[in-house]
C-alpha cells in the first residue's frame, strides 16, 4: 500500500449472493490522505455499494463474493472486522432513519463519544456545539424519528462530525436537505476535510457538491470507472450526462449558445469559470432564442382557505395558508426544512385534520371524506419509500392500488408495465423490493400512485436520489401527464426541477406563505431565496457575469429552450 494512501482498490470485484452479475467490476482506485473524492454515476451504477465496501458494510453486513483485494487503512476488507472498519470510516448513510440509534437528537449525536468513554460532562459541551452548527439545538430533545427528512439529514451529519474517524463516507447527503442548508452542509464537509480528514461523497447533485472545491471525480457506470480525474476536467469532457449524470445548469447553458469548454476555462465552479471568454456566444444565443412565455390559467380545482395547524397546539405548523391549485397546471411548493410544505400535502389529503380554515375540490368540502374517499381526488407519493412500501414483490406493489379498484388481471398488467418502464424499472419487475436501492424503491412508490391516475397527484421530493436519466424519465412523464390534463403538485428541494419543469411556486417559510408566483421569478430574488433556504440560480449569476442586460430573461430563455430541447429528445 502507498505510503499515504488510506483506501485502495486493485483489481476489485463485488457480487451479491442473490445476483447473478457482479455489481463492481475491476475496480483499480487510490484515495490519499486528506483527499476529497466525489463519486458520481447513474442509479444502479455501484456507488452505494462500493461505499459499503469502504466502511465494510460488505462483506460483514451484506453478503457476497470479493474478488481482488481492498485496504483501508492499512487492513485488508475482507479479513478485517466491521468494528476495526468502523473506527476508521465513519459514514452517513443516504436513508437516515436507518442509521439512528439514540431516542433523541442529543442521545444519537452522542452515541460515537459514548462508545469512545467521553466523560459527561465534555460529552454534552460536544454535542451542544455541533448541534449548534448543524442547527439542531432547539431539537436536541426530540425524538430523530419526528424531525423532517431534512432535519434528520442534518443530525445524522452531526453524528459523523463528532467522530475522530480518519475516513469519512458520505452516501447522498443532500438528497433531503433545502438548497441552503445543503450549502451549509457542503461547507461543513469542506471543513471537515480540510482538517486532514479523508472525504468521499456519493451525491447526483454535483452542481451543489462543487460549491466547494474537490480534488477527483471518479464516475462510474455498470460497476466500473469510466472517468477519474480533476473535475475541471471531467466537466469540460461533457461526458457526465452522457451517464446518467446532470452537469450544473449554468454549464449546459454555455453549451445551448455554441460555446467550446475547455479545462483550461475551469468550468467546475461559476466563482472560477472563465465566463468573459464566452459571453459573446452566450448574448448571440440569447438574442436569437428569447421569447416571452405565457400561459392562460386553468379554472380553479383544489383550494386552501385560511388554513391553520399546529401537532402541539402551540407552536404554529401552518398559519393563514391560502393556495388555489388549477386545473391542469403543474405547479412547486418550495421552502426551508420544517417550513410545513410535507404538512400542507398531508392536510389536502386528510391523513391530518387542520384546526380551522377550509379545503375544497372543485368548490367541494372534503373534510366529511374519508382518507380513502379523499384518495379519489388526491394522490401522494411520500418522501420516504419505506413508509409506503407494503409488498414483497415489485409488481405486486404497483399493482396494490387497481387490485383494490377491482380491475381485471389483464388490464393490471398492462396499465403497470407501462408505468414500470416509465419509471426504469420494467427490467425488474420480477424482483423483490428488498433488492433495490434507495432510489429504485423511490421510483417503485412513484409507479404505485401514478398508475392509479388521480384529480390532483402530489409527489414529495419525486427526484430525491435519482440520475439524471431517471430524474428525466420520470419528470418527462409527469410533464406528459400534466399535459393530457393531470394537475400535479410537487414538493421538491430541487430547484432545477422547479426551474425547468413547474410555471408557478408556492414559497413556504417559517409556517406562512410568503410569495406565489413563476418559479424562475423566485430563484432570481435574492431576498426571497434567503427567507426561505433556497438558492439563487446559477443561470442568473452566469447572465450577470455574461454582462447580459436583463439576467431575468436570460433565465426565462434558457427555460423555454431546454424545454424545447428535451421534447425533442423524448
Amino acid at each position: 500500500m502507498n505510503d499515504d494512501a488510506v483506501i485502495e482498490f486493485r483489481d476489485f470485484g463485488f457480487k451479491y449472493f442473490s445476483q447473478k452479475e457482479p455489481t463492481l467490476h475491476n475496480i483499480n482506485l487510490t484515495v490519499h490522505r486528506g483527499e476529497k473524492i466525489l463519486i458520481a454515476g447513474p442509479s444502479g451504477c455501484g456507488k452505494s455499494t462500493l461505499g459499503n465496501c469502504i466502511n465494510g458494510l460488505i462483506p460483514f453486513a451484506y453478503k457476497g463474493e470479493i474478488t481482488g483485494s481492498l485496504k483501508v487503512a492499512g487492513m485488508e476488507t475482507k479479513t478485517a472486522s466491521l468494528f476495526k472498519l468502523s473506527a476508521k470510516v465513519g459514514t452517513v448513510l443516504q436513508d437516515s432513519d436507518g442509521q439512528f440509534i439514540g431516542l433523541s437528537v442529543g442521545e444519537d449525536i452522542a452515541f460515537a463519544l459514548e462508545n469512545d468513554m467521553v466523560p459527561q460532562e465534555t460529552m454534552k459541551e460536544k454535542v451542544k456545539e455541533i448541534a449548534g452548527i448543524v442547527g439542531m439545538e432547539e431539537q436536541i430533545r426530540q425524538n430523530p424519528h419526528d424531525l423532517s427528512g431534512g432535519q434528520k439529514q442534518r443530525v445524522s451529519l452531526a453524528g459523523v462530525m463528532v467522530e475522530d474517524a480518519g475516513i469519512l463516507l458520505f452516501d447522498e447527503p443532500l438528497a433531503n436537505l433545502d438548497p441552503k442548508t445543503g450549502k451549509v452542509a457542503i461547507e461543513l464537509i469542506d471543513e471537515i476535510a480540510a482538517a486532514d480528514r479523508t472525504v468521499i461523497i456519493i451525491e447526483h447533485r454535483l452542481e451543489d457538491v462543487l460549491h466547494r472545491p474537490v480534488d477527483r471525480i471518479v464516475l462510474l457506470n455498470d460497476g466500473r470507472i469510466v472517468m477519474d480525474a480533476p473535475p475541471d476536467e471531467v466537466l469540460a469532457s461533457g461526458i457526465l450526462k452522457e451517464y446518467g449524470v446532470r452537469e450544473p445548469l449554468y454549464l449546459t447553458a454555455a453549451r445551448y449558445s455554441g460555446a467550446k469548454i475547455t479545462s483550461g476555462m475551469r468550468p467546475a465552479s461559476l466563482e472560477t469559470f472563465a465566463v468573459g471568454e464566452i459571453k459573446d456566444d452566450l448574448q448571440r444565443w440569447y438574442d436569437a432564442n428569447y421569447i416571452r412565455g405565457h400561459q392562460e390559467p386553468g379554472k380553479n380545482l383544489l383550494a386552501v382557505r385560511d388554513l391553520q395547524f399546529s401537532y402541539d397546539g402551540v407552536k404554529p405548523t401552518l398559519q393563514d395558508i391560502d393556495v388555489v391549485i388549477r386545473e391542469g397546471e403543474m405547479l412547486s411548493i418550495v421552502g426551508k426544512n420544517g417550513a410545513g410544505k410535507t404538512t400542507l400535502a398531508s392536510l389536502m389529503c386528510g391523513f391530518i385534520k387542520p384546526d380551522a380554515g377550509v379545503i375544497t375540490m372543485e368548490g367541494k368540502d372534503l373534510a366529511p371524506l374519508s382518507i380513502s374517499e379523499r384518495a379519489e381526488y388526491i394522490g401522494i407519493v411520500m418522501q420516504n419509500p419505506n413508509q409506503m412500501i407494503s409488498k414483497t414483490m415489485i409488481f405486486d406493489e404497483v399493482a396494490l392500488g387497481l387490485k383494490i379498484r377491482g380491475m381485471k388481471e389483464e388490464e393490471i398488467k398492462e396499465k403497470v408495465y407501462e408505468v414500470l418502464k416509465i419509471c426504469g424499472l420494467y427490467e425488474f419487475r420480477n424482483w423483490p423490493i428488498s433488492a433495490l436501492s434507495f432510489g429504485q424503491k423511490k421510483r417503485v412508490t412513484i409507479a404505485s400512485i401514478l398508475v392509479l391516475n388521480p384529480k390532483v397527484l402530489i409527489l414529495d421530493e419525486p427526484t430525491a436520489g435519482q440520475d439524471y436519466r431517471h430524474y428525466s424519465e420520470i419528470m418527462e412523464f409527469l410533464r406528459k401527464l400534466n399535459e393530457n390534463g393531470q394537475t400535479i403538485i410537487l414538493i421538491t428541494h430541487d430547484m432545477h426541477l422547479m426551474l425547468e419543469y413547474t410555471t408557478r411556486a408556492i414559497v413556504i417559510s417559517d409556517s406562512k406563505k410568503i410569495a406565489d408566483q413563476k418559479a424562475f421569478q423566485v430563484l432570481c430574488d435574492s431576498e426571497l431565496v434567503e427567507a426561505a433556504n433556497l438558492k439563487e440560480t446559477s443561470l442568473f449569476e452566469l447572465a450577470k457575469k455574461a454582462g447580459i442586460s436583463d439576467p431575468l430573461g436570460f433565465v426565462e430563455c434558457f427555460i423555454h429552450y431546454d424545454r424545447e430541447v428535451r421534447e425533442h429528445e423524448n
